[in-house]
């Protein structure tokens, strides 16, 4: 029984781990420090990138799901109203906040987590569940920290770099932060892994509704679009754990 549980266990936290990626791939075009990195740097030796032959494989693939699934259901979402889909995006960002808040903790950045949490406590209160920002028109300007950022603080390097099917770009300290991230989100313990993967995926979507083809743009005007998204990767994982 108790091998059973354990395994249970395994199996949940495995697949919080896939959507956890999948969610933070789709999400990553919405937001706008990603593509803003210098496209002069050599970010070559900042990472190691053993598997490039086969990353670059699984980057094609994600290419063609992405340009023929996840972004033409983000367009038919456009349907809807701006305010609904920022609306939207605002509830799924709230659902962040307490790691956000537990990691800047961590890293012993008080001020950071004191924001977080207050804005936490306000967004859920007077902006309805999420659904509106109030905090920051109070002066409570959101900064998501994660458990990759704060290994970072303490010296974890990347490890190397993959791409996963579905899942996009990660390294192998940024993957183990992310089991740790969704294994400490209280707003998850109580849901079943059908409904976990249900409210990433719609919020992936919803941020890609409000992306205007960031990705499309970036993509086919670069020579090489694999080594720009990976150096633009790399350098906003620096930049996420230097700010």
């Amino acid at each position: 029984m108790q091998i059973f549980f354990l395994s249970s266990r395994f199996v949940r936290t495995s697949l919080l781990v896939l959507v956890a990626l999948l969610s933070s791939q789709a999400l990553a075009q919405d937001d706008d420090d990603f593509f803003i990195f210098d496209e002069e740097e050599d970010t070559s030796g900042e990472i190691a990138d053993p598997l490039e032959s086969l990353n670059r494989l699984t980057f094609a693939f994600n290419d063609k799901l992405y340009r023929g699934v996840l972004k033409p259901i983000a367009r038919g979402l456009r349907v809807l109203p701006e305010p609904v889909l920022v609306s939207g995006n605002n509830f799924f960002g709230n659902l962040r906040a307490p790691v956000s808040a537990f990691s800047a903790l961590l890293q012993a950045d008080l001020p950071n987590a004191g924001s977080e949490i207050a804005r936490f406590a306000v967004n859920s209160t007077i902006g309805i569940l999420g659904l509106f920002d109030p905090a920051t028109e109070m002066g409570l300007v959101q900064d998501v920290e994660d458990l990759g950022q704060t290994l970072a603080r303490y010296g974890v390097g990347h490890g190397f770099y993959f791409v996963m099917p579905f899942l996009g770009a990660s390294s192998l300290r940024d993957t183990i932060g992310i089991i740790s991230t969704n294994a400490i989100n209280p707003l998850y313990d109580n849901l079943e892994t059908a409904e976990i993967i249900a409210i990433n995926l719609a919020g992936a979507e919803i941020a890609l509704a409000l992306d205007q083809d960031t990705y499309e743009a970036f993509y086919d005007s670069a020579l090489d679009p694999y080594l720009f998204f990976r150096s633009a990767w790399v350098q906003n994982r620096a930049g996420r754990v230097e700010q």
